[in-house]
């Protein structure tokens, strides 16, 4: 985790700022529970983007099959199931995500 800028994680708390998460600052710091929001978040993207290729060589020919919304869909549900293996503890990405977010941040105060 060291090999990610300083930089990138903040612009990972400003947006999480931004999107209005309900978890309290503790003196304008994340607190762990906003911290634990953006790691499950970043988990179920980063699952989610793993299980895309698995979807794109099915045929949707049939009778109940195909059209230009399956493919709507179909993205829609991918990230559903991502969200959904994330906050069920996932890979494990989200604990060390945390951890080092925590970590970052009171390195910084």
């Amino acid at each position: 985790m060291s090999a990610v800028s300083s930089a990138a994680f903040d612009n990972a708390f400003a947006t999480v700022d931004r999107a209005g998460a309900q978890a309290p600052s503790l003196n304008g710091k994340m607190s762990p529970e906003k911290a634990r929001k953006a790691a499950e978040d970043f988990e179920a993207v980063f699952i989610s983007e793993m299980l895309k290729p698995m979807f794109e060589g099915l045929s949707t020919d049939g009778m109940f099959g195909g059209g230009p919304a399956e493919g709507i869909w179909r993205s829609m549900m991918i990230q559903e199931v991502g969200k959904s293996i994330a906050q069920k503890g996932g890979l494990g990405l989200a604990n060390h995500i945390q951890a080092e977010m925590l970590r970052m941040q009171e390195a910084k105060s």
